[in-house]
């Protein structure tokens, strides 16, 4: 019988590793689909939403196709701050996923800063008002 894997799945900015690691630590078998990023203006940065699932599709898919056996759990990291919006009903990507570097919303911070809320969001989310953040770049969407 073979010994129980975690399928661990990081899902970065350059690219998607899948690793089967073994109870004991060990990486069993390792898979990595280079991802494209996008730069098409000044301070913005953003990628194709759907590549990002294939990019975990197949990785997983390559590993599991290995034969060493089912993984019995799944850990997941991902993007820092990176937006995908979906669209409800058809679950499609509404959007290219936005980068955690992008700096697009800016002038959106820059607004509510005009408009004195910066003490507002940080004390209601512990976060600074920076276009780092998610709540303006889906403000901006």
């Amino acid at each position: 019988m073979t010994e129980p894997l975690v399928l661990a799945v990081d899902q970065g900015t350059s690219g998607t590793t899948c690793l089967l690691v073994t109870p004991r630590g060990d990486v069993a078998r390792r898979a990595y689909r280079e991802v494209q990023v996008r730069y098409p203006r000044d301070g913005w940065v953003e990628q194709d939403a759907e590549a990002l699932w294939m990019s975990v599709l197949e990785a997983s898919k390559e590993l599991l196709a290995g034969g060493d056996g089912t993984p019995v759990a799944l850990g997941i990291t991902n993007q820092r701050e990176t937006v995908v919006l979906f669209d409800r009903r058809t679950l499609d990507p509404v959007a290219p996923a936005i980068v955690w570097q992008c700096r697009r919303s800016a002038s959106i911070c820059a607004e509510h800063r005009a408009n004195g809320e910066e003490a507002e969001v940080r004390r209601r989310t512990g976060l600074l008002l920076d276009p780092y953040f998610t709540a303006t770049k889906i403000e901006w969407l």
